[in-house]
């Protein structure tokens, strides 16, 4: 079974995800972050790159007490 790449997506489905990362907290976007399985599709491509900015430049990032809360 070929796994569905970002690349395949089509723009009505990366506007879905990106509502859908939008959506997430900063916790949420912390552990799909340092957790998630590199074929995750919101780590692959344009998402994973729009994933990236929400957390870094929106959070800011990582802080201590973030790590703390979802551990490593």
């Amino acid at each position: 079974m070929k796994l569905k790449t970002f690349e395949n997506f089509d723009n009505e489905e990366l506007t879905k995800l990106k509502n859908e990362i939008d959506e997430m907290s900063h916790e949420q976007l912390a552990k799909l972050w340092r957790f998630g399985d590199s074929s995750d599709k919101y780590l692959q491509g344009d998402a994973g790159s729009y994933l990236k900015d929400r957390l870094f430049n929106h959070f800011g990032g990582f802080n201590p007490n973030l790590s703390k809360r979802i551990g490593w």
